[in-house]
């Protein structure tokens, strides 16, 4: 079982090599890197690759660990009592299944994402320490122990929004996705937009990776808006030379909005470049 990529994503030998890692190891993949650096799709990816099924768990600040393993619906029950429903007789009508307990009884071996944890309180990877080394759990409600039929591959994404416990760090094969080269970048793009002009996405990139290389922006580009913005370039049929001026400067490129996602990074790129206009 190895993971070589997909016709619709671009995966880096660097990070083919850290799937297929964690899948001999047989330990959750850890990623992290830029927002809009495929973080999420990789793990959509994996499960094509490998043909397998894939649960999603998108984690929010207020999620629970519990949640992720079986929640007790004790106001239903309760509820259907003083309604004199038969169910209420059964505990496990009341029990209600995380995406871990899908994946751990599942027939098959399931890819599991895990989307964003640092989102959760600091404590929400450590609650699932136990759970992910043993692939087994234990519902006190009925009594039962649930252990996984098969090991899914589990992948387990960060923005780094906040540190992870060191003790959930050691049992992760970690690895960052360094944001794509000019050429990494070109082959992601011809997988979108394989008729889109040379001309026209030459300017595009080089636009791109300037605003990017600017000094003090509060939020870079990501690879996802630059395919917004070519998406954009082409429905409005903006030509090449209007990407720069006819002196070769700088100039603000058009559709910008794609790009720079407040008020003070486009105001910040405009000053720089009168300045660098007045300079010459």
């Amino acid at each position: 079982m190895r993971f070589e990529g997909t016709s619709q994503y671009v995966a880096t030998d660097d990070l083919k090599l850290a799937v297929n890692a964690a899948i001999t190891l047989q330990r959750p993949l850890l990623i992290k890197g830029e927002p809009g650096t495929g973080k999420t799709m990789l793990a959509e990816e994996v499960a094509k690759g490998l043909n397998m099924p894939l649960l999603q768990w998108h984690i929010k600040s207020t999620t629970k660990a519990q949640q992720g393993l079986y929640e007790y619906d004790a106001v239903s029950r309760l509820r259907d009592s003083q309604l004199g429903d038969e169910r209420v007789k059964d505990i496990h009508n009341y029990i209600l299944r995380g995406v871990l307990w899908q994946a751990f009884e599942a027939e098959q071996p399931m890819v599991l994402l895990i989307d964003e944890i640092d989102k959760a309180d600091i404590e929400f990877p450590n609650d699932l320490l136990r759970e992910l080394d043993r692939m087994e759990f234990y519902v006190y409600e009925t009594r039962q122990l649930v252990k996984a039929r098969h090991r899914p591959v589990v992948i387990i994404t960060s923005n780094n929004e906040k540190e992870l416990p060191d003790a959930f760090l050691r049992r992760c094969f970690f690895h960052y996705i360094k944001f794509p080269d000019k050429e990494t970048m070109q082959s992601i793009v011809d997988v979108h937009y394989p008729e889109i002009k040379k001309t026209l996405l030459k300017e595009a990139m080089d636009a791109f990776f300037q605003i990017r290389e600017v000094p003090g922006l509060k939020k870079k580009p990501s690879t996802s808006e630059l395919l917004d913005w070519l998406k954009l370039l082409l429905a409005e049929d903006i030509p090449p030379e209007a990407l720069k001026s006819q002196d070769n400067k700088q100039v603000i490129p058009p559709l910008h909005g794609a790009l720079l996602k407040n008020e003070q990074d486009v105001h910040l790129f405009e000053r720089l470049i009168f300045m660098a206009r007045h300079n010459r």
